[in-house]
């Protein structure tokens, strides 16, 4: 008999990557960025990214990850205290043989839950299957952002270079919704779809400098602090386009004079 699974929508709106290049300025001196690279877990098709800045046990986090179960909640975790890798994506850890990686198979090599990526309240690993706390993929991706205090355990994984970014939730069966005979091995009472790993990337030190400061406590999306990284940006284009013009003024002066 399949089961199918309902959960409630939770409305999430964008963030801003595209102005990550130019947040330096924005980042408190001694605060280290981290950047995920997110890809597919059973063959689920998702990628993504996300970014991590850590100052002091503060965390701004970010994540945007596309070709998820549209209009369905999907948990997602720092995973901690193993290698600091992910499963591959052709199901060649599906120890049970029943057709997922699921997380027991996967924490070999990504740990336990560290930290829970909820969009509202309680972070820690008792969240870890809060459903109805963790961002819907309502057209099928997912742009979160949320800063929050996390365990020293945590960061120190971080420092490590163990600590993963793990997307769970996925449509094995393409029927539009988390079902199937296979239940999970988290919660007997869901299907195994609802809590299999869909996408895993390693958090490593980013090379391109810190996620905006100030980001949403609530994970609504709020782009704080990017506004005046868009200012600024315009504003050098716009100085450099001062000089330019300053510069052609002065060669046309100097061969009138000639």
């Amino acid at each position: 008999m399949r089961k199918a699974h309902a959960f409630p929508a939770i409305a999430i709106a964008a963030a801003a990557f595209p102005l990550l290049t130019m947040s330096t300025a924005f980042a408190h001196e001694g605060a280290t960025s981290y950047q995920a690279d997110l890809g597919a877990v059973n063959q689920s098709g998702v990628s993504g990214t996300g970014m991590v800045t850590l100052d002091g046990n503060t965390a701004t986090v970010m994540v945007e990850a596309s070709g998820l179960l549209a209009g369905s909640p999907h948990a997602q975790h720092f995973h901690i205290g193993a290698l600091g890798e992910c499963p591959t994506n052709d199901l060649a850890d599906d120890a049970d043989g029943d057709g997922f990686v699921s997380v027991t198979e996967a924490a070999k090599y990504y740990g336990a839950i560290g930290t829970s990526l909820t969009t509202t309240g309680d972070t820690s690993p008792d969240s870890g299957l809060a459903i109805d706390r963790f961002p819907t993929a309502d057209d099928g991706t997912i742009s979160y952002e949320r800063t929050f205090e996390v365990t020293d355990d945590v960061h120190a994984a971080f420092e490590a270079g163990t600590a993963v970014l793990v997307v769970h939730g996925i449509d094995k069966d393409g029927s539009g919704a988390y079902d199937g005979d296979v239940m999970s091995d988290l919660d007997p009472s869901l299907p195994m779809e609802a809590t299999a790993p869909a996408a895993c990337g390693a958090l490593e030190v980013a090379q391109m400098g810190a996620t905006p400061a100030g980001g949403a406590e609530t994970g609504a999306g709020s782009t704080s602090g990017t506004e005046n990284t868009a200012v600024i940006g315009v504003g050098v284009l716009a100085a450099a386009g001062a000089a330019g013009a300053g510069a052609i003024a002065y060669r046309r002066r100097q061969a009138e004079q000639a």
